[in-house]
């Protein structure tokens, strides 16, 4: 197994992320339909939690691989909310085609899409009532 190594400009700062759900169904909906991807979702005895899966290489663990990835998690000691860290989520490569599914499957959004030096972004409130943003180029 690899091994992570110390934060340099080579290497990711973020290994994980974990986006905080109440109904893990309907987000995992929402997140499928508004990003065209599949996930899956596991229970972990380890933690007491569910977690469901953004897409990721079976097999692999992910902290390590030099690719970041995360999911959304029902846990009791995590509750969504829109205030804190902010999660920029890769809609590449049609921002336009994310952001035009959101409020269809029952988001809201916060920041319309905007020109940055690194693309375009937009800040959304997903189904559970976390602020995340989408970014592309």
């Amino acid at each position: 197994m690899q091994k992570l190594r110390k934060i340099s400009p080579e290497t990711n700062v973020i290994t994980w992320f974990e986006i905080p759900v109440t109904d893990t169904q309907r987000a995992k909906t929402f997140y499928e339909t508004i990003l065209d991807i599949e996930m899956y979702t596991e229970f972990m005895e380890e933690t007491n939690e569910e977690l469901t899966f953004f897409p990721s290489e079976p097999g692999v663990i992910q902290a390590t691989s030099g690719r970041v990835t995360g999911s959304l998690t029902k846990s009791s000691h995590s509750k969504p909310s829109q205030e804190g860290t902010l999660v920029y989520l890769n809609a590449a490569p049609d921002i336009q085609k994310a952001i035009d599914k959101i409020e269809p499957a029952g988001g809201k959004i916060l920041v319309p899409k905007i020109k940055i030096k690194a693309g375009y972004i937009c800040v959304f409130l997903d189904t559970e009532g976390n602020r995340v943003a989408l970014h592309a180029e």
